[in-house]
């Protein structure tokens, strides 16, 4: 129970740092595009006021909205392919490979579909706002005491449940579940774990960062997720702590470097990009962990996740604009407007399409060239 209630407690400073005492976003400056690109299409749920995260499978988009409602889309179209409703609004989501698709309610039941079809409903004992996975027709959900559950994707049998010893005070963000290889990976604070998918046991754990500080709030370190997946490579970022790379064939980590921020990392082979709790935007070389670059002319916009588009990184601001820089060089390339509200979800990427989705909703879909 002390565990939970500390997870509160969290939420509700992360929400204090929200408020008036806040320093004003930097006003845009003008630009003048140096990259083509536009808006190919535009959907709407009714809300996002949970953590989203996009799933991208099969040239579709799995999205949720805070009523219950699941929709796949298509990628190349925006055109539906199906729709669910979980007739509840939602904690977490969504978790799909492509044929199911999970998502967490929250009563902490987990409602799987089937092409849109409700197949199952299962509870969990805590709260969850981490995606579930879904792999190997099973779905993985992790809730915020750090505990994994599996599931069979086919009827909801609970397969098994793994609880491991941690700290009084986790994070209520999404977290990291992925699937390497034959492996289950999970943040277990500031470690990454793999986990045999079929037992449930531990195979190796590898640490992302090396929490400091005078208390537990400030000694907080949870991975956040999406992770980045590189070949052999995961990398991720350590609330308010680091970045970090791990090798998951060997399960050694490869580097880590200190770095405020509180949303999820993105990129390539060559760089990963994050913001710190500033808005300042830095590039890491991914093979070495050194700075490529920096960009501080976002401070304090409340910048989302970022994803690589090719030669371009894609984020959103609080303010609803899509910025698009050069992954080489930082420099600002294009800026569009999407319905003035915050951007909340790490921008999803299928082939040349780049998913954005807003506070207020608005699902919409852009190509830099």
């Amino acid at each position: 129970m002390r565990r939970l209630l500390l997870t509160a407690l969290v939420v509700g400073a992360a929400l204090a740092g929200c408020g008036s005492d806040k320093p004003k976003p930097t006003p845009l400056q003008t630009l003048t595009p140096t990259i083509a690109g536009k808006q190919v299409w535009s959907a709407s749920v009714n809300s996002v006021r949970f953590p989203l995260v996009v799933a991208v499978r099969n040239g579709n988009f799995f999205v949720a909205g805070t009523d219950g409602t699941v929709l796949a889309l298509e990628a190349e179209t925006g055109r539906e392919v199906w729709r669910g409703d979980a007739g509840t609004p939602l904690a977490a989501g969504v978790g799909s490979d492509g044929r199911f698709a999970s998502v967490v309610t929250r009563d902490n039941e987990v409602v799987t579909f089937d092409a849109g079809k409700l197949l199952w409903r299962q509870r969990v004992p805590s709260r969850v706002v981490t995606p579930p996975l879904v792999a190997g027709e099973r779905v993985f959900v992790m809730s915020v005491d750090r505990a994994v559950h599996a599931f069979d994707a086919l009827d909801g049998r609970r397969l098994w449940t793994l609880q491991r010893p941690g700290d009084a005070l986790t994070l209520s963000q999404a977290g990291v579940i992925a699937a390497y290889k034959n492996n289950l990976l999970v943040g277990q604070g500031s470690r990454l774990a793999a986990l045999d998918p079929l037992k449930g046991t531990l195979l190796w754990e590898a640490p992302m960062a090396s929490p400091r500080g005078t208390n537990e709030v400030e000694r907080l370190a949870d991975l956040l997720g999406p992770a980045l997946r590189l070949g052999d490579k995961v990398c991720a970022r350590a609330f308010q702590s680091a970045v970090a790379c791990v090798d998951a064939s060997r399960g050694a980590a490869l580097w880590t470097r200190n770095a405020g921020g509180t949303d999820a990392i993105g990129g390539n082979e060559e760089v990963l990009f994050g913001a710190d709790a500033s808005d300042r935007i830095t590039a890491w070389k991914t093979a070495s962990g050194d700075v490529a670059w920096s960009n501080e002319k976002l401070l304090y916009r409340g910048l989302s996740g970022m994803v690589a588009a090719g030669p371009t990184v894609v984020f959103g601001d609080s303010e609803g604009y899509v910025h698009f820089l050069s992954t080489t060089s930082g420099e600002q390339q294009l800026r569009l407007p999407t319905d003035g509200s915050a951007v909340v979800a790490t921008p999803a990427l299928s082939g040349t399409t780049v998913l954005v989705a807003t506070r207020k909703g608005g699902l919409y879909a852009f190509r830099p060239n």
